[in-house]
């Protein structure tokens, strides 16, 4: 079922976004040689708590942690461990927090240290590129096949690849509610956005095949081919005029 946000819980949605937008710049500078995934998740519990939210990954469906580490290979969904980074590592996290019950949900990948991979870097530019193309066309009566179709389009183009697993999603009281949002489509295709809906818009891109394969513990998907992953994810509430990032 889609919800039309209330003006009170846009705010509780505003809230949590701000404070995932600290857990990112926290996360962000901490990663580099010798930092561990289960470093980075105790850091994203301590900024959960200290400012009066919830931990809403951990838990759900069983996942075991607050946040998501993947590495390299890994496209989403990866639990966090003890392992430490390497120079080189891609490192992809994605976190969330609840405010008073409402959800906030974002994602990022980087590169660890000083000496990216060429290619590697521009797998990243075009992944967040066509997060930042999908958000700037939202507006009421845009539709969900508009979005998968500039996403689509653009990474393709780039001669990368989207994985068609997982999506985007609505989002609210719920982690993960309608509507699916897909990072491929036909434009002019799908239902319309309307004002006061609040969604989760998640280019996942690899290099070199779309195809996937899950892992033996159930949760973590990788590259068919071992090739590096991406992930950028923002929560954006739809408004009258546009759209506003949340987080």
């Amino acid at each position: 079922m889609i919800t039309i946000k209330t003006n009170q819980e846009i705010e509780y949605m505003r809230k949590a976004g701000a404070i995932l937008k600290k857990i990112h710049q926290e996360l962000r500078a901490m990663i580099k040689p010798g930092v561990t995934g289960m470093m980075l998740n105790q850091r994203a519990e301590e900024i959960i708590a200290a400012n009066d939210c919830q931990p809403n990954f951990k838990g759900l469906y069983d996942f075991p942690a607050a946040i998501c580490v993947s590495l390299n290979t890994v496209l989403v969904h990866g639990i966090p461990n003890n392992v430490s980074f390497q120079e080189g590592d891609l490192v992809s996290i994605d976190a969330g927090c609840a405010y008073k019950g409402y959800n906030s949900d974002g994602a990022f990948t980087v590169i660890v240290g000083a000496n990216p991979n060429p290619e590697h870097v521009k797998l990243l530019t075009v992944t967040q590129t066509a997060l930042t193309k999908a958000i700037a066309i939202l507006k009421p009566g845009v539709r969900i096949g508009d979005i998968g179709a500039v996403i689509q389009t653009y990474v393709e183009g780039e001669g990368f690849y989207l994985p068609t697993e997982f999506t985007g999603h609505g989002i609210g009281r719920a982690l993960h509610e309608d509507p699916m949002i897909p990072n491929v489509g036909v434009a002019g295709t799908g239902m319309r956005l309307q004002a006061g809906m609040t969604i989760c818009i998640e280019p996942m891109v690899q290099i070199g095949t779309k195809a996937i394969k899950m892992l033996a513990d159930g949760w973590t998907p990788v590259s068919a081919l071992g090739l590096g992953s991406a992930h950028f994810e923002h929560t954006i509430l739809i408004t009258e005029t546009g759209y506003e990032i949340l987080t």
